[in-house]
């Protein structure tokens, strides 16, 4: 009998560190998502920077001519 309550023991604390896992990894998972998204945020602002000097440069050749 008293192996028994050993291994039930075990098997919840199996249980309640895959538990604490799931929501960790959750936590990281996350956490990767939002630093991605506002690395592409910045991304995305330095290439908008890129095409209006761009487009401020084409303009200003089209006035030359």
């Amino acid at each position: 009998m008293r192996t028994m309550d050993i291994g039930a023991m075990v098997f919840q604390g199996i249980i309640f560190l895959l538990v604490i896992l799931f929501f960790v990894s959750l936590i990281l998972f996350v956490r990767r998502i939002l630093t991605n998204q506002a690395t592409k945020a910045q991304n995305s602002v330095e290439i908008e920077k890129k095409l209006d000097k761009i487009i401020e440069l084409l303009e200003q050749d089209k006035s030359k001519k």
